[in-house]
């Protein structure tokens, strides 16, 4: 295309631009919010912000707290008795994969980066049959309090994160973090201890 004429396009698109962020965009935000409360069981907080529809499966045995920010991309599924608790506050990045057969607790003021796996079962293996239909074997998954997770981690089932942990981007966690550390690496080791991690800036 001409830039001269790109250049008159784009003038007259950019007045319909700022209509959309003003008008569709809040609007999306509302039919999000709505399609969000739809699919869980308890009700959801007006004050949650939900940028774009999370992909629901399962049972929508799923709890929210207050102010909540949630970004596009999310995938939230219970499967039988599993639930997923969020506390108030928590910010739940774009691409962040949730998946409960037990429990899934994210405390108050917790951070998840973004595309962020947090899944409390696996695949049974040795069973005849295709692996889809070997059923699965679980194990709880509690996140404390103001715990800061970074880009592209993956916690795994049974794992404790104590309160105000910081896990280091792309971190794959085996083990339980106590409170106040900073754990990095595949699988994740404390390179910090509480007494220590105000000192280090994480990566994310």
């Amino acid at each position: 295309m001409n830039t001269g004429i790109k250049g008159l396009a784009v003038a007259a698109l950019t007045p319909l631009a700022g209509l959309r962020r003003r008008v569709l965009e809040p609007l999306g935000r509302l039919w999000s919010h709505a399609r969000l409360r739809e699919r869980i069981t308890p009700p959801l907080d007006p004050s949650v912000v939900v940028l774009g529809v999370p992909e629901i499966h399962g049972t929508g045995n799923i709890r929210l707290g207050r102010q909540l920010y949630l970004y596009p991309g999310l995938y939230l599924e219970t499967q039988g008795t599993g639930e997923i608790r969020i506390g108030d506050e928590a910010v739940i990045s774009r691409g962040v994969h949730l998946v409960a057969f037990e429990r899934i607790q994210i405390g108050e003021g917790s951070m998840i980066g973004e595309y962020t796996s947090i899944r409390d079962a696996n695949h049974r293996t040795g069973t005849e049959g295709a692996l889809r239909w070997s059923g699965h074997e679980s194990r709880p998954i509690e996140i404390g309090r103001q715990v800061w997770i970074g880009r592209g981690v993956t916690v795994l089932p049974g794992v404790a994160i104590g309160d105000g942990a910081v896990v280091g981007a792309n971190a794959v966690v085996t083990q339980d973090i106590p409170a106040g550390a900073v754990a990095v690496g595949i699988p994740a080791r404390v390179v910090k201890t509480a007494s220590t991690a105000r000192a280090v800036e994480p990566s994310r």
